[in-house]
């Protein structure tokens, strides 16, 4: 969306290839927006705000079930009602111009003089695939593709009073969320809970865990005998930049392109930030006025160092004992600073689950 309204405000002519009918349904992603996307994206001032809600802080559980509060001053976060905002966003494509060609799969690409001919759907002067995880496009043109993924469930309860409802719940527990964590974050008129770990993929041993979560923490939220809404469920890219993630005229961005957190797993507002920049780029090469972005605008993708050694030490040395000894020391509040706040973050006293 971002790099298609980027292209289409330039005056070109765009499309967007929307497999599902409704660019909203069957989402796999919890939707929280850091605060980097409302200061940077002046899109995001006309969000509306029934769609959203901010919620200021971290409430990080050890194994043991203690906690510590994380915040950082002026620093937030918003939970959205995701699909909800997904359609807002996709009117503001078509706002812009964008033809948003909603049922229409991808279904291959072939090299022509000046771009690609893509079936019955004609010819194009460029494509660019952000088409997920397990990118088509990236299969189609002989590009890199994902190889590490976590997988996460995630369930939606309707009405969930939470008693502390200003926090995004995170918790570690090697057992049941090797590689991650789970969560519990109250959104718009729905609290979701779920937790991620490393693959393999398996769906029915993920209910099994997903059960031993929520018996876990019942002291806090007890829905073992409710129902859940809805149940999202998907592969996580965890690996960082695929390679080559860029060819002739075609380039892969967002999780089609690895340009996911390799700790945090968040991958919003590198998608929107990135989109955005190669949305100009191609137009400026389209325009004459530049060369093929391939050749250059992957150089300024995140390379995610540090946290792809985060994500190897959490890997290999994840430890329940470590967690529950280190909780409120500094080198705990300074490695959760790094992964929520980017260093910004203050820690308050550590409490049990029953304080």
């Amino acid at each position: 969306m971002a790099s298609a309204t980027a292209l289409a405000r330039r005056g070109l002519r765009v499309s967007v290839l929307e497999r599902k009918h409704d660019p909203g349904e069957k989402l796999h992603t919890t939707g929280i927006i850091v605060k980097e996307v409302v200061d940077q994206f002046a899109l995001f001032d006309r969000l509306p705000p029934e769609l959203v809600r901010t919620i200021p802080g971290v409430r990080l559980y050890a194994p043991n079930m203690r906690y510590v509060d994380l915040d950082a001053p002026g620093y937030y976060f918003l939970a959205t009602d995701t699909p909800n905002v997904i359609r807002w966003l996709a009117d503001q494509a078509r706002e812009a111009g964008v033809e948003l060609a909603v049922g229409t799969s991808f279904t291959g690409a072939t090299r022509i003089r000046g771009g690609f001919q893509l079936g019955d759907l004609g010819d194009t002067r460029y494509l660019i695939g952000a088409d997920g995880p397990n990118s088509h496009v990236a299969k189609s043109l002989g590009l890199g593709q994902n190889q590490k993924f976590l997988y996460g469930m995630e369930y939606e309860f309707p009405g969930l009073a939470l008693g502390v409802d200003d926090r995004l719940h995170c918790f570690l527990d090697r057992k049941l969320a090797p590689g991650y964590i789970g969560w519990m974050v109250p959104n718009v008129g729905v609290t979701q809970i779920g937790l991620a770990r490393r693959m393999p993929r398996d769906p029915e041993a993920m209910k099994r865990v997903m059960d031993k979560f929520l018996e876990k923490i019942a002291s806090i939220a007890d829905v073992r005998n409710r129902e859940p809404s809805a149940v999202r469920a998907g592969a996580i890219p965890c690996g960082g930049v695929v390679r080559p993630v860029s060819t002739e005229r075609a380039l892969l961005i967002g999780d089609a392109s690895g340009m996911v957190s390799p700790v945090t797993a968040g991958g919003i507002h590198t998608a929107l930030k990135h989109g955005l920049a190669a949305g100009h780029a191609v137009a400026e090469f389209l325009e004459g006025k530049c060369q093929d972005p391939h050749q250059w605008l992957p150089a300024t993708y995140p390379k995610f160092r540090t946290k792809r050694l985060l994500r190897l030490l959490f890997d290999h040395f994840q430890s329940d004992l470590l967690f529950n000894a280190m909780l409120a020391s500094p080198l705990m509040r300074m490695a959760a600073s790094q992964v929520y706040f980017h260093r910004r973050g203050v820690m308050k006293p550590v409490s049990s689950s029953e304080d």
